[in-house]
């Protein structure tokens, strides 16, 4: 039973003989504790730094000082080996629960991690060891795995093609010495309700003396031929999985459940890309999207497309596609609109593929501009309400967002006569409030996290860059632009501005006509502060005293400045917001926003902070209605000297207690 590898790509699957903890080697409890102390669970994923630090690894290339958190080891350490089998011997047992009896059929996939192959082996082989039916799709990106949860979820148990549940191996945006997991049924990722059982589970297997002999007795209860069958089986199963995610893109696409009405829309798109061509830079920085259907879908659309770095697992930069890392994107898209006018736009995802920051070329500017975070999310969101109008739709609408998104979307859906509502960051917290909303009778079309990039467009339950890319081109290119039929115009005309229409608009007319607002970019080092305060409760409440005795003094400069007159404090604790009066700590680990208002009782600006649940920072940020960098930069400074005061305050009672 030799090496498995991919049929098409050439790349190490996995071998069944080769059992990845030894008892010769197995790890002390004291050691899984420690290895568990740099991991981070939460409903947003699992994740730790997984690269074997002890084994000869090479380094991502623009990593100069050799950080463990950018090793491209392929290895994991025998500690973090018990650690995983204990991810999976919990995900397995909640799978037979929910199963009731009958065997679990899971689907497992993972990003381009140099770790994601040894991470999987030891699930594939738990799994399989406990009692379920393991389908590896190996390299997939995290949209494409859930759409083909989603469609087969719904099928009856039995069927061929049936699943009952997903482990996705993966660390989104962070660097490639991390890795970890999410785990979800019917397309999406387990809620905070649903993963908390998991992660108590999880901490009293690492808890457990016992945890090293518990997981090699896991892994050693796997049938070797089962696990080479799944093995061989991964090519099979994913052109199931492609096909699903096609299926599934062209409904999220057209928001039509028949085939036949895709089909018109989809027609129409692409005879408009034909009468006015449209060119997009796929650059795939060696993620899983590389072996996805972007180029296929995009082009079944009438887009012309060029794709870069598509090589797996081979990064051309940085993972998280921000900053830097879009800079092969927009010289890419230069060249390409210099060569052909045709080329607009550029994306760029992280390694999961469940994310794409977009780069546009600008006629105005005469280069590609890159688009930030926010402002992604306003023309997503304007794109959609737009295109709910366009439908003719009539139900009450909303648009579900994360706390730390820009109150420039509450402007954009009062002109469509939507209403916005808040859930704590954190994509599942955001899709459980969305399904709430749809119980009651709302149409949710559109939501997602502003703060981060990226949208989630219903029936999808997680973000994805094709569901933005498709935002923009129906915004572009949906309906005879020569007659002022389009989505573009009929958003002037909800906003009163019919005059600025034009048929040759493009992306930049879009974006003067957004209103105007300052924000914090979520992706900028000062908006993750480094603090010494365990007890974020402790925090908030300390930042709290601060804030009420600043106000005062601080109240004629934000008057002068800003217009600002008064206060209201919010809490955003998982799918929900609150009002929380002067009790900042109500805010509990969650979010907390305080939102400033002017003297017409209008907000006009906001305050932010919450813990990270996937990174060890605290993260901040401000918002303003029509403000100025220099204003933004202004009132994040008082917000972050408050915080850093707090800090030291809180940090300071922990030392004297201790």
């Amino acid at each position: 039973m030799p090496l498995i590898t991919h049929p098409l790509l050439g790349l190490a699957v996995g071998d069944p003989t080769k059992i990845p903890l030894a008892r010769e080697t197995l790890p002390s409890p004291q050691e899984v504790q420690l290895a568990a102390h740099s991991l981070i669970l939460s409903a947003s994923g699992w994740r730790t730094i997984c690269a074997n630090a002890s084994a000869t690894a090479s380094y991502a290339s623009w990593d100069l000082d050799h950080s463990p958190e950018n090793s491209l080891s392929r290895d994991l350490s025998p500690a973090d080996t018990a650690i995983v089998a204990g991810m999976a011997l919990v995900f397995s047992a909640f799978m037979k629960k929910l199963c009731k009896g009958r065997r679990p059929v899971v689907l497992l996939g993972v990003d381009t991690r140099p770790t994601g192959p040894a991470i999987a082996d030891v699930f594939a082989r738990v799994l399989i060891g406990g009692g379920c039916e393991v389908r590896y799709l190996f390299i997939v990106p995290a949209p494409e795995i859930m759409a083909y949860s989603a469609q087969t979820t719904s099928l009856p148990s039995g069927h061929e093609f049936h699943s009952d549940g997903f482990a996705y191996i993966s660390a989104s945006h962070n660097p490639p010495g991390h890795n970890g997991l999410k785990f979800g049924i019917g397309g999406g990722v387990l809620t905070g309700e649903q993963i908390a059982p998991l992660i108590t589970a999880l901490k009293a297997f690492i808890a457990n003396s016992e945890a090293p002999e518990l997981a090699l007795s896991a892994i050693e209860k796997t049938d070797l031929r089962e696990l080479a069958a799944c093995y061989g089986n991964v090519a099979h199963w994913k052109r199931y999985s492609q096909s699903a995610y096609m299926l599934f893109a062209h409904r999220v696409f057209t928001d039509e459940s028949e085939l036949d009405a895709q089909e018109k829309m989809l027609s129409e798109i692409a005879a408009a890309c034909a009468e006015r061509p449209l060119g997009v830079i796929a650059e795939l920085n060696g993620s899983a999207r590389t072996q996805s259907i972007d180029f296929d879908w995009l082009s079944a659309l009438g887009i012309q497309v060029k794709v870069l770095n598509a090589e797996p697992g081979v990064f051309a930069h940085r993972i998280v596609p921000e900053n830097e890392s879009l800079q092969d994107c927009s010289e890419s898209l230069n060249e390409a609109h210099a060569e052909n006018a045709a080329f607009a736009l550029g994306y760029v995802p992280d390694c999961d593929g469940d994310r794409g920051n977009l780069v546009y070329y600008s006629n105005a500017l005469q280069g590609s501009v890159p688009l930030e975070a926010q402002q992604v999310f306003a023309l997503v969101c304007l794109s959609e309400l737009a295109y709910l109008r366009w439908k003719g739709e009539t139900r009450p609408i909303a648009v579900v967002v994360n706390d730390a998104t820009s109150m420039r979307i509450e402007a954009i859906a009062r002109a469509f006569g939507a209403r916005v509502f808040r859930a704590e960051t954190g994509e599942a917290n955001v899709v459980s409030c969305a399904e709430r909303l749809r119980s009651e009778g709302w149409v949710v079309r559109i939501l997602g996290e502003g703060s981060n990039g990226g949208n989630i467009t219903y029936p999808s339950k997680v973000r994805d860059p094709l569901s933005t890319i498709g935002s923009m081109i129906r915004l572009l290119r949906l309906g005879q632009a020569k007659k002022g039929n389009t989505c573009f115009s009929l958003w002037l005309e909800a906003i009163g501005a019919p005059e600025r229409y034009r048929p040759d608009y493009g992306l930049d007319d879009v974006i003067a006509s957004l209103p105007p607002w300052a924000t914090t970019s979520a992706f900028e080092p000062y908006a993750a502060l480094k603090i010494a305060a365990k007890d974020k409760i402790a925090l908030k409440n300390a930042y709290q005293s601060l804030f009420l005795e600043a106000w005062p003094q601080m109240l004629p400069e934000l008057t002068d400045r800003l217009g600002i007159a008064s206060w209201r404090a919010f809490a955003t604790i998982g799918p929900r917001e609150h009002e929380i009066g002067a009790d900042f700590g109500a805010s509990e680990n969650g979010g907390l926003r305080i939102v400033l208002y002017d003297e017409q009782g209008a907000s006009c600006a906001f305050l932010w902070m919450r813990a990270s649940g996937t990174e060890p920072v605290f993260r901040i940020g401000v918002d303003i209605k029509g403000g100025t960098g220099a204003d933004e930069a202004w009132l994040r400074g008082w917000h972050t000297n408050l915080v850093t005061q707090a800090d030291l305050l809180v940090a300071h009672s922990q030392n004297v207690v201790g």
